[in-house]
């Protein structure tokens, strides 16, 4: 699926000078120095030539996707709320390496993204049978924080050092590997089936709240975890239409979202009247097969 990444501020930046565009004097400064100024024109046409692309598709889709599907400020939040659940504390350090200035452009873009999913699910069908088999595969969520290290000697020291009465956020800042989670004292936050390796998953929910694992051998190497919670499982009901999109969304062909969403902009009968900006919603051709 083609996903439409691009900076929300450069966006924001070249709606704002669309509209200034629109009226006034092109030639005013936007910037002036002893060299020469740069006016609103010039700073507008570097920019639409940069990334014009880019932000009109982004502009086009959501235009034409937005008539026929709906993503709700409940859904969004939704998302949003179960990225910050994941990701605990490195969630606001994550949105900023992401290049999101706050919340709301996150959740910009990814009311883009659901638009698209939506479009590319909608004549796709799953059985009752598979949504309780999905149900009945589905764990509850855990929340964990782990101390990875390379090898297991290294992994068992870790172990004995923690039944000493050494703090787990201590050694774990000060030998994991793990650059993501290390300064979080190895926090993970929550997850659910399917979000870690399968011999991580398996080792974390075997545990008891409060109980640390031996160490667990992935292909990153060996890892000490400790279970700190664990929620209780949502009733079939409550939890079927999630599954249930979920399962669709799965079940996506990547070869041929482009056709369906092709398809939606020749009914709403599309024209991009700029020449600069002509070919915009044009595929980029395939890259040649390897030899």
């Amino acid at each position: 699926m083609r996903k439409w990444v691009l900076s929300i501020a450069v966006t924001t930046s070249l709606l704002g000078l669309t509209a200034c565009n629109s009226g006034g004097d092109d030639s005013e400064a936007v910037v002036t120095t002893k060299a020469g100024d740069i006016s609103k024109d010039e700073l507008y046409n570097e920019m639409k030539e940069k990334y014009g692309d880019q932000v009109l598709q982004e502009l086009v889709y959501e235009k034409v996707l937005s008539e026929k599907y709906k993503v709700t400020d409940k859904e969004l939040d939704a998302k949003v709320a179960e990225l910050k659940e994941q990701m605990g504390d490195n969630f606001a350090t994550a949105l900023a390496q992401s290049g999101y200035e706050d919340e709301d452009a996150l959740k910009s873009s990814m009311r883009i993204g659901m638009l698209q999913e939506k479009a590319a699910i909608k004549d796709i069908k799953v059985k009752e049978s598979e949504i309780k088999k999905r149900y009945e595969e589905t764990q509850p969520q855990i929340k964990a924080r782990h101390i990875l290290v390379a090898d297991e000697k290294t992994a068992k020291d870790v172990k004995a050092k923690l039944a000493k009465g050494e703090k787990f956020e201590d050694l774990a800042k000060e030998v994991s590997t793990d650059t993501g989670s290390k300064e979080a004292g190895g926090d993970l936050g929550w997850f659910g089936t399917g979000a870690m390796l399968p011999e991580f998953e398996a080792a974390a929910y075997k545990l008891k709240k409060g109980e640390i694992s031996e160490p667990v051998k992935t292909e990153y190497g060996y890892h000490i975890i400790e279970l700190q919670d664990k929620k209780e499982k949502e009733s079939y009901d409550k939890m079927k239409a999630k599954l249930e999109y979920d399962l669709k969304v799965e079940k996506i062909e990547a070869d041929k979202v482009q056709s369906i969403l092709d398809k939606e902009l020749e009914d709403a009968k599309v024209k991009i009247k700029d020449k600069d900006l002509e070919d915009a919603l044009t595929p980029a051709p395939a890259a040649p097969a390897a030899q």
